[in-house]
């Protein structure tokens, strides 16, 4: 079996943008992969342009030999772009040899560990009133971990302002009212999206009475691990780091130093099952649990269940598509054959391959836009993140 092309399908689904590839073989069987960066898809392709001719007439089941090819085989390796790139290749690829064998990829994997992954929900709210009613309404369906996503800046609006003093005073109320009113059973983590400071999340943090929070998603960027060490020693809460990460070596300090407790892998980003295994038994020899980052769509869903089912060290798969809050990134129309939700899990699929089918006429047809992530000012007009 030799590849013989690989498609981009760059889409904009539910007004925001998903880079899909196609990778094809000269005995029919075909792989789908997904790119993990939105907002930048031109470089992505751009990437995967170069490392087209190097892969056509390759064989397709040579997976660690491919991956260690492309990001060995120039002198500038790895960054994130690259490394989006070879993830969705990568992921293709174990999609065409699941196919070829006739099984599913875990059985790639070591075979799967767990029938189901269990869910935790993404909850976006502005308000404490619309925090407290749509954690009711999550609870009531049977979801027993709960993301909190803050979004108390926004202005409906594609650039908004966010002073983080102003928003750690008010978030930390709004989560310590929740906390009382659904009780100690729910888990409860939060994620500040690298918006805050170190000294804003020691602030933050000693705000709220001990046993709030489960555990604190990125609350600071995360070039400097030093940084993230010296954090962790003035709070006691958890954290879950690593969901923009490109590499194992990026993730090594944190798991090795015991700064995350949770690691927040992205198979899209972080250079594909391959890559993703490798971060996943380092953190597993470290005590670490997988809490993996899944923003985008079906395909890297499909790829990240799969993950799950061969890891020991899982605890609960990132799902936007919830009974309170559902953007439609999911779209049937695009992926007519894609994971269901049953209540708060997937069911491990036997399918061969991923299990995922994707509409690339519908793609051709829309075409595609970029889409810009949005922008925060402080009320002095400086630039912060978002």
């Amino acid at each position: 079996m030799k590849i013989t092309d690989i498609k981009v399908f760059p889409v904009n689904i539910a007004g925001r943008s998903q880079l899909n590839i196609k990778v094809e073989t000269d005995a029919g069987i075909y792989g789908w992969g997904a790119s993990g960066i939105t907002g930048r898809e031109f470089a992505v392709i751009g990437a995967i342009d170069h490392y087209r001719p190097l892969l056509i007439g390759k064989d397709p089941r040579q997976i660690g030999a491919i991956w260690q090819d492309l990001y060995r085989g120039q002198y500038f390796e790895g960054g994130r772009v690259l490394t989006a790139a070879i993830s969705a290749i990568d992921i293709a690829l174990y999609d065409i040899k699941g196919k070829a064998l006739g099984v599913p990829v875990y059985e790639l994997l070591g075979g799967k560990q767990r029938d189901y992954v269990e869910c935790f929900a993404s909850l976006r709210f502005s308000s404490k009133e619309e925090l407290i009613d749509r954690a009711k309404v999550l609870i009531k369906e049977g979801w027993r971990m709960l993301r909190l996503a803050p979004a108390e800046y926004e202005e409906g609006k594609y650039a908004s302002e966010f002073e983080p003093r102003d928003s750690i005073t008010i978030i930390a109320d709004w989560v310590s009212a929740l906390r009382k009113e659904v009780g100690t059973k729910v888990t409860i983590g939060i994620d500040y999206h690298h918006r805050l400071s170190v000294p804003e999340t020691v602030s933050f943090l000693q705000r709220m009475p001990t046993g709030t929070l489960d555990f604190i998603e990125e609350p600071i960027r995360d070039e400097m691990p030093e940084v993230y060490q010296e954090l962790r020693k003035m709070v006691n809460v958890p954290f879950a780091i690593g969901e923009e990460f490109s590499s194992k070596w990026q993730f090594l300090p944190y798991i090795e130093k015991n700064i995350t407790q949770f690691a927040r892998i992205d198979v899209c980003n972080v250079g594909g099952i391959t890559e993703a295994m490798k971060v996943a038994n380092m953190a597993e020899a470290h005590y670490i649990d997988l809490l993996p980052h899944n923003p985008i769509g079906p395909i890297c869903t499909a790829a990240t269940i799969h993950l799950a089912a061969a890891c020991p060290n899982f605890t609960w798969l990132e799902e936007m598509n919830t009974p309170v809050e559902n953007p439609g990134l999911d779209d049937i129309n695009y992926y007519p054959v894609q994971p269901k939700l049953e209540g708060n899990r997937y069911k491990v699929s036997d399918a061969p391959g991923l299990g995922i089918e994707f509409n690339e006429d519908l793609a051709l047809k829309e075409g595609f836009n970029s889409v810009e992530t949005p922008r925060l000012k402080r009320k002095d007009g400086s630039f912060t993140n978002w």
